[in-house]
Protein backbone atom coordinates (compact mmCIF):
# COMPACT_ATOMS: atom_id res chain seq x y z
CA UNK A 1 0.00 0.00 0.00
CA UNK A 2 1.69 3.22 -1.03
CA UNK A 3 2.61 5.46 1.73
CA UNK A 4 0.63 8.82 2.07
CA UNK A 5 3.42 10.90 0.80
CA UNK A 6 3.57 8.49 -1.96
CA UNK A 7 -0.02 9.65 -3.13
CA UNK A 8 -0.16 13.07 -2.02
CA UNK A 9 2.89 13.15 -4.98
CA UNK A 10 1.01 10.94 -7.41
CA UNK A 11 -1.80 13.75 -7.26
CA UNK A 12 -0.07 16.44 -7.15
CA UNK A 13 1.87 15.48 -10.58
CA UNK A 14 -1.57 14.68 -11.88
CA UNK A 15 -3.10 17.91 -10.56
CA UNK A 16 -0.63 19.85 -12.78
CA UNK A 17 0.04 17.47 -15.59
CA UNK A 18 -0.95 19.10 -19.14
CA UNK A 19 -2.35 17.39 -22.25
CA UNK A 20 0.76 16.75 -24.68
CA UNK A 21 0.33 19.66 -27.78
CA UNK A 22 0.53 17.07 -30.83
CA UNK A 23 3.49 18.55 -33.26
CA UNK A 24 2.47 18.70 -36.69
CA UNK A 25 4.86 17.81 -39.32
CA UNK A 26 5.40 19.76 -42.47
CA UNK A 27 3.04 18.24 -45.38
CA UNK A 28 5.73 17.45 -48.19
CA UNK A 29 4.84 18.86 -51.59
CA UNK A 30 3.41 16.57 -54.24
CA UNK A 31 5.31 15.86 -56.94
CA UNK A 32 4.30 16.77 -60.42
CA UNK A 33 5.84 15.34 -63.60
CA UNK A 34 5.54 17.88 -66.21
CA UNK A 35 6.20 15.72 -69.49
CA UNK A 36 9.11 18.12 -70.90
CA UNK A 37 12.56 18.89 -71.24
CA UNK A 38 11.26 22.76 -72.18
CA UNK A 39 12.22 24.92 -68.91
CA UNK A 40 10.37 27.44 -70.52
CA UNK A 41 7.12 25.06 -70.23
CA UNK A 42 8.03 24.42 -66.55
CA UNK A 43 8.59 28.10 -66.05
CA UNK A 44 5.13 28.70 -67.68
CA UNK A 45 3.15 26.10 -65.35
CA UNK A 46 4.66 27.35 -62.40
CA UNK A 47 3.42 30.92 -62.83
CA UNK A 48 0.15 29.78 -63.93
CA UNK A 49 0.24 27.64 -60.28
CA UNK A 50 1.78 30.74 -58.63
CA UNK A 51 -0.94 33.15 -59.78
CA UNK A 52 -3.74 30.89 -58.84
CA UNK A 53 -2.26 30.77 -55.13
CA UNK A 54 -2.00 26.83 -55.93
CA UNK A 55 0.93 25.48 -53.46
CA UNK A 56 2.61 22.44 -52.50
CA UNK A 57 3.52 21.07 -56.12
CA UNK A 58 7.31 20.34 -56.64
CA UNK A 59 7.32 20.53 -60.63
CA UNK A 60 9.77 17.34 -61.96
CA UNK A 61 11.01 18.12 -65.36
CA UNK A 62 11.83 14.87 -68.02
CA UNK A 63 15.66 16.03 -67.23
CA UNK A 64 15.44 15.04 -63.26
CA UNK A 65 14.08 11.41 -64.74
CA UNK A 66 17.07 9.22 -65.34
CA UNK A 67 16.33 6.85 -68.38
CA UNK A 68 12.78 8.18 -69.23
CA UNK A 69 11.43 6.29 -72.07
CA UNK A 70 10.18 8.72 -74.72
CA UNK A 71 7.30 7.59 -77.19
CA UNK A 72 7.33 9.24 -80.26
CA UNK A 73 4.04 11.50 -80.75
CA UNK A 74 1.92 9.09 -83.38
CA UNK A 75 -1.40 11.04 -82.75
CA UNK A 76 -3.44 12.29 -85.16
CA UNK A 77 -4.68 15.19 -82.92
CA UNK A 78 -2.99 17.20 -79.82
CA UNK A 79 -5.31 16.00 -77.24
CA UNK A 80 -4.02 11.96 -78.73
CA UNK A 81 -0.18 13.15 -78.11
CA UNK A 82 -1.02 14.95 -74.73
CA UNK A 83 -2.37 11.76 -73.25
CA UNK A 84 0.54 9.66 -75.13
CA UNK A 85 2.75 11.73 -73.38
CA UNK A 86 1.19 12.25 -69.68
CA UNK A 87 0.36 8.15 -69.75
CA UNK A 88 3.76 7.17 -70.55
CA UNK A 89 5.42 9.84 -67.51
CA UNK A 90 2.87 7.92 -65.36
CA UNK A 91 3.76 4.44 -65.76
CA UNK A 92 7.15 5.05 -65.85
CA UNK A 93 7.76 6.94 -62.90
CA UNK A 94 4.91 6.66 -60.55
CA UNK A 95 3.62 10.18 -60.59
CA UNK A 96 0.81 11.84 -61.81
CA UNK A 97 2.08 13.24 -64.71
CA UNK A 98 0.63 17.07 -66.76
CA UNK A 99 1.74 16.76 -70.42
CA UNK A 100 1.11 19.30 -73.10
CA UNK A 101 0.80 19.30 -77.13
CA UNK A 102 0.64 22.55 -78.95
CA UNK A 103 1.34 24.12 -81.93
CA UNK A 104 -0.18 26.50 -84.82
CA UNK A 105 -2.90 25.89 -86.86
CA UNK A 106 -2.39 28.62 -89.89
CA UNK A 107 -5.98 29.18 -92.08
CA UNK A 108 -4.41 29.29 -95.51
CA UNK A 109 -2.70 26.17 -95.04
CA UNK A 110 -5.63 24.15 -94.32
CA UNK A 111 -4.96 23.87 -90.68
CA UNK A 112 -1.07 23.20 -90.85
CA UNK A 113 1.55 22.57 -89.17
CA UNK A 114 -1.08 21.32 -86.63
CA UNK A 115 0.40 18.43 -84.82
CA UNK A 116 3.69 18.43 -87.01
CA UNK A 117 4.77 22.43 -86.24
CA UNK A 118 7.66 21.23 -83.66
CA UNK A 119 9.02 19.32 -86.96
CA UNK A 120 7.45 21.32 -89.67
CA UNK A 121 10.91 21.66 -91.46
CA UNK A 122 11.66 18.48 -90.86
CA UNK A 123 13.73 18.21 -87.95
CA UNK A 124 12.03 18.42 -84.15
CA UNK A 125 12.50 21.74 -82.43
CA UNK A 126 14.39 23.64 -85.18
CA UNK A 127 12.17 26.99 -83.99
CA UNK A 128 14.17 29.41 -86.70
CA UNK A 129 13.67 26.92 -89.41
CA UNK A 130 10.36 26.14 -88.85
CA UNK A 131 9.53 30.01 -88.53
CA UNK A 132 11.50 30.62 -91.66
CA UNK A 133 9.67 27.96 -93.70
CA UNK A 134 5.74 28.98 -92.64
CA UNK A 135 7.25 32.34 -93.99
CA UNK A 136 8.45 31.38 -96.90
CA UNK A 137 4.61 29.33 -97.45
CA UNK A 138 2.79 32.41 -96.45
CA UNK A 139 5.28 35.12 -98.83
CA UNK A 140 2.21 35.23 -101.27
CA UNK A 141 -0.77 35.28 -98.83
CA UNK A 142 -2.23 38.43 -98.12
CA UNK A 143 -2.63 40.21 -94.94
CA UNK A 144 -6.76 39.35 -94.61
CA UNK A 145 -5.81 35.67 -95.40
CA UNK A 146 -3.03 35.35 -92.51
CA UNK A 147 -5.68 34.21 -89.81
CA UNK A 148 -4.13 31.42 -87.33
CA UNK A 149 -4.71 30.09 -83.77
CA UNK A 150 -2.04 28.61 -81.26
CA UNK A 151 -3.94 25.57 -79.97
CA UNK A 152 -2.99 23.43 -76.94
CA UNK A 153 -4.24 20.41 -75.32
CA UNK A 154 -2.81 19.78 -71.61
CA UNK A 155 -3.47 15.57 -70.55
CA UNK A 156 -3.15 15.26 -66.93
CA UNK A 157 -2.95 11.05 -65.93
CA UNK A 158 -2.91 10.01 -62.59
CA UNK A 159 -0.86 6.53 -61.37
CA UNK A 160 -4.21 4.85 -61.04
CA UNK A 161 -5.28 5.99 -64.71
CA UNK A 162 -7.21 8.27 -63.91
CA UNK A 163 -7.16 11.15 -66.96
CA UNK A 164 -8.28 14.15 -67.49
CA UNK A 165 -7.53 16.09 -71.10
CA UNK A 166 -8.49 20.05 -71.84
CA UNK A 167 -7.84 22.49 -74.49
CA UNK A 168 -6.86 26.19 -75.00
CA UNK A 169 -6.77 27.86 -78.45
CA UNK A 170 -5.52 31.74 -78.99
CA UNK A 171 -6.42 33.44 -82.28
CA UNK A 172 -4.12 35.75 -84.43
CA UNK A 173 -2.03 36.30 -87.17
CA UNK A 174 1.26 35.21 -88.77
CA UNK A 175 3.41 38.59 -89.43
CA UNK A 176 5.83 38.78 -92.25
CA UNK A 177 8.53 38.68 -90.07
CA UNK A 178 10.03 38.16 -87.03
CA UNK A 179 9.73 40.28 -84.01
CA UNK A 180 11.02 39.81 -80.35
CA UNK A 181 13.05 37.45 -78.37
CA UNK A 182 10.77 36.20 -75.75
CA UNK A 183 8.83 33.19 -76.09
CA UNK A 184 9.71 30.13 -77.83
CA UNK A 185 8.98 27.96 -81.20
CA UNK A 186 6.45 30.26 -83.45
CA UNK A 187 6.20 33.35 -81.13
CA UNK A 188 8.19 35.94 -82.78
CA UNK A 189 5.68 35.59 -85.81
CA UNK A 190 2.60 34.94 -84.05
CA UNK A 191 0.57 38.48 -83.61
CA UNK A 192 -2.72 37.71 -81.20
CA UNK A 193 -5.45 39.31 -82.06
CA UNK A 194 -6.26 42.78 -80.63
CA UNK A 195 -2.45 42.40 -79.20
CA UNK A 196 -0.55 44.47 -81.45
CA UNK A 197 2.64 43.08 -81.29
CA UNK A 198 4.14 39.45 -81.37
CA UNK A 199 3.65 36.60 -78.73
CA UNK A 200 7.47 37.01 -78.25
CA UNK A 201 7.81 40.79 -77.77
CA UNK A 202 4.60 40.11 -74.69
CA UNK A 203 6.10 39.64 -70.87
CA UNK A 204 5.55 36.65 -69.56
CA UNK A 205 2.47 37.58 -67.37
CA UNK A 206 0.97 39.20 -70.54
CA UNK A 207 1.18 35.81 -72.60
CA UNK A 208 -0.13 34.23 -69.33
CA UNK A 209 -2.85 35.79 -69.56
CA UNK A 210 -3.98 34.83 -72.82
CA UNK A 211 -2.11 31.94 -74.23
CA UNK A 212 -3.39 28.75 -75.70
CA UNK A 213 -0.93 26.92 -73.35
CA UNK A 214 -2.05 29.15 -69.99
CA UNK A 215 -5.46 28.70 -70.62
CA UNK A 216 -5.34 25.18 -71.29
CA UNK A 217 -3.18 24.73 -67.71
CA UNK A 218 -5.76 27.23 -65.76
CA UNK A 219 -8.71 24.51 -67.11
CA UNK A 220 -6.53 21.74 -64.97
CA UNK A 221 -6.11 23.56 -61.77
CA UNK A 222 -8.93 22.10 -59.99
CA UNK A 223 -7.58 18.92 -60.93
CA UNK A 224 -4.23 19.92 -59.93
CA UNK A 225 -5.12 21.38 -56.91
CA UNK A 226 -7.13 18.52 -55.52
CA UNK A 227 -3.89 16.30 -55.57
CA UNK A 228 -2.31 18.88 -52.57
CA UNK A 229 -5.62 17.56 -50.72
Amino acid sequence: MPSPAASASSRSRRKHSRPLTPVSCPVPDVRLLVASRNAKKLAELRRVLDAAHVGGVELVGLDEVAEYPETPETGATFEENALIKARDGAAATGMPCVADDSGIAIDALNGMPGVLSARWSGQHGQDDANTALVLAQLADVPDERRGAAFVSACALVMPDGREHVVRGEWRGSVSRTRAGSGGFGYDPIFVPDGAGQSAAEMTPAEKDASSHRGVALRRLLPEITALTQ
